[in-house]
């Protein structure tokens, strides 16, 4: 049942607009990112959950789009944000070019190295670990096997990243899939007296994940995303009784519904690394004109004239330039009011 406390749907889908942001490269599938905007009385709010997710998982979506829209984002702890860098699955040569779309590359705390890409082998994962080693000397360097290794596989891969990465292997981002295998293999990696810190991130999809990995002593640190939790209250209780170290990444969000991971990280109590929110550039096109891309390493915290966290004003010119056509448009109401009738 909808709760009293949101507003109509009619309200939510008041001045809605969708957009087609192309990609840099291809992600679930797909070369450009769809996504609505909405506009509430606290500001504008992203609903955007990926295609294949239906009605009651959208609804946490939609919960985290309502919070930042219409009760607000909360005011910070700090007002600038550690980033890493995301490197995605290229090959060794193509690292400098990845590198160069970001400002002061020489200043990026940590580089999140995408490994186990289907169709790839581990020569090419630690060929590219390597190229980013030599190339940002001073970053920290983690990798993301968004879960696609097997035990045997992931022991044998980080036992040669670490050989690789030395003492700046920050974690190894979900190299198995599930909690328990990643319990297991946190016994197997201590066993074999590998130094390898495990962060849990696709089995942090639900409330109740955070709180499960940390019982069974699955990771050393969890990552969250603002809009699968339903927003960045939700978010701040489960870290807080999941009782691990959190890095808040991004959904591959706009720069709009990117604010909402800066707010949740600038409201952490501790934020012990660089957060994955800089993945602006991974879009050819933003709906604001000044993105909210790093420099020097970081992202500044977008806030109003009362103290607290905001999305910034879209530009118009841009809505209007990548907003899809009216099939579309319809497609996403359709889903929104959907996921609202599954709101807690």
């Amino acid at each position: 049942m909808t709760g009293p406390t949101h507003p109509s749907v009619d309200e939510v889908l008041d001045g809605a607009v969708v957009v087609s942001l192309p990609m840099r490269t291809s992600f679930r599938g797909q070369d450009a990112r769809e996504l609505m905007l909405l506009r509430g009385p606290r500001g504008w709010a992203e609903f955007a959950p990926f295609p294949e997710y239906g009605p009651q998982e959208s609804a946490q979506w939609l919960a985290a789009a309502i919070e930042a829209g219409w009760r607000g984002l909360g005011e910070p702890l700090r007002h600038n944000v550690p980033v890493n860098a995301t490197m995605p699955a290229v090959d060794a040569a193509g690292v400098d070019q990845v590198l160069s779309r970001y400002q002061d590359a020489e200043t990026i705390p940590a580089v999140k190295i995408k490994v186990a890409e289907p169709g790839q082998n581990l020569q090419q994962d630690l060929d590219r670990v390597a190229a980013v080693a030599q190339a940002l000397p001073g970053a920290g360097l983690r990798v993301d096997a968004n879960g696609a290794w097997s035990i045997p596989e992931a022991l044998e891969a980080l036992e040669q990243i670490a050989a690789i990465a030395g003492t700046r292997f920050e974690y190894a981002e979900q190299p198995v899939a599930g909690v328990e295998p990643l319990a297991q293999l946190r016994e197997e990696l201590a066993r074999a007296g590998v130094p390898v810190r495990i962060a849990a991130d696709e089995a942090v999809r639900k409330a109740q994940d955070p709180l499960r990995v940390a019982q069974l002593g699955a990771a050393d640190l969890i990552v969250v995303k603002v809009p699968p939790l339903g927003g960045v209250q939700r978010a701040l209780q489960i870290v807080q009784r999941a009782g691990l170290d959190a890095v808040v990444s991004s959904a591959l969000d706009s720069s709009v519904g990117l604010t909402a991971g800066l707010a949740l990280a600038s409201r952490l109590p501790e934020l012990p690394f660089a957060c994955g929110l800089g993945t602006v550039p991974l879009l050819v096109a933003d709906v604001l004109s000044a993105r909210l891309v790093p420099v020097s390493g970081a992202l500044t915290v977008p806030v109003g004239d009362d103290g607290a966290v905001v999305a910034p004003e879209p530009d118009p010119q841009l809505l209007a330039q990548h907003r899809v056509g009216a099939e579309r448009q319809a497609w996403w109401e359709q889903r929104l009011r959907q996921a609202y009738h599954e709101l807690p």
